[in-house]
């Protein structure tokens, strides 16, 4: 089973790596040929993750047509922003039939569409099964083979069970679930959250007002969610409070470490200039408060966080007007 990864990140290396050692081969591409030349050399990626030593059974490639070449499954581990242009760059070399599975979370900012959505356009003509991988999975911990569960959205159940058999490990454990869009949505909103949950504890809040955000912020990704089709149940589980909760408290999540900047007073540009990766959140909070305003949906700590990174408002003011909001009850 061969399966092609598209994206040289810390995310993309790790599932590359890990699927090289479980299945004796697997093919990384990388867009960056002098880092798909550094990778080759020192059998590791030294630009983000350095500590992690690759197994002589990936190949590392920046040549499309190398990396494709007789693959049946095919691994997107991109910005979310720039996944239709790698797909659509991609499709010449893809078969009909192409299982496409998205590790990207994110909502475009043109379009507003999530990754199965700009997987469908991009392949009109083409038959692609569609999977999303998403869940409290930290690059670094799945590396060095810390016990981590994910879920993988996707409606057709036989393709579901092969790539639950591709990934899973002893050690990286794949659930499934036919909800693709709540999978989706859930991945991607949880970045939101986690850059309020950066500011609140940059102020020095607490873990009364962690627990709030994460919680008030699980609300405001069901109702999203169900106004676009998703199903309320798929928000308690991994890709929901399971992503929320670790990217709201772990030290690794790169949103959550902006939300801490802006609290000590950093503006967002020069917070993202001195980042080597992407933080997600940062767009989809652009994108989400669109969807709001689209699907006619109250998001509350979502236009909090808006406001903190595309107007200017003082994250302090931002926390006051969420306590001061009119009092209601909880359903």
């Amino acid at each position: 089973m061969q399966t092609a990864i598209f994206g040289g990140g810390s995310w993309g290396t790790t599932l590359a790596n890990l699927l090289a050692r479980k299945n004796g081969s697997a093919r990384l591409w990388v867009r960056e040929k002098e880092l798909a030349s550094l990778i080759r050399t020192k059998g590791c990626n030294p630009w983000y993750l350095p500590e992690l030593e690759l197994s002589p059974n990936l190949f590392v490639s920046d040549d499309l047509a190398q990396v494709t070449e007789n693959a049946e499954y095919f691994l997107f581990v991109v910005p979310s922003q720039f996944y239709g242009g790698v797909l659509k760059t991609v499709r010449e070399h893809l078969p009909k039939k192409p299982v496409i599975i998205s590790g990207s979370k994110g909502i475009t900012l043109d379009t507003l569409q999530t990754m199965s959505e700009v997987t469908e356009d991009t392949l009109i003509g083409l038959k692609p099964v569609f999977a999303m991988l998403s869940g409290p999975s930290f690059a670094k911990e799945v590396s060095k083979g810390m016990p981590t569960a994910v879920t993988l959205g996707c409606k057709d159940k036989t393709a579901a069970r092969a790539i639950q058999d591709l990934l899973s490990t002893d050690t990286f454990r794949v659930y499934t679930n036919k909800d693709v869009r709540g999978v989706e949505l859930g991945g991607a909103f949880k970045n939101i959250i986690a850059i309020a949950s950066g500011i609140s504890d940059g102020l020095g809040f607490g873990t009364n007002a962690r627990a709030a955000l994460i919680t008030r912020g699980l609300a405001e990704m069901s109702r999203l969610g169900v106004a676009m089709g998703a199903q309320a149940q798929t928000f308690m589980g991994l890709s929901g409070m399971g992503d929320l909760v670790l990217t709201c408290t772990g030290d690794l999540s790169r949103n959550r470490q902006v939300g801490l900047k802006l609290a000590e007073g950093h503006k967002l540009l020069d917070i993202l200039g001195q980042m080597k990766m992407v933080a997600e959140g940062v767009k989809t909070t652009e994108s989400v408060h669109a969807l709001g305003s689209k699907h006619k949906v109250e998001l509350p700590i979502t236009e909090q966080v808006y406001q903190v990174l595309y107007e200017g408002k003082d994250p302090l003011t931002a926390v006051h007007e969420l306590m001061h909001r009119e009092l209601k009850s909880e359903q």
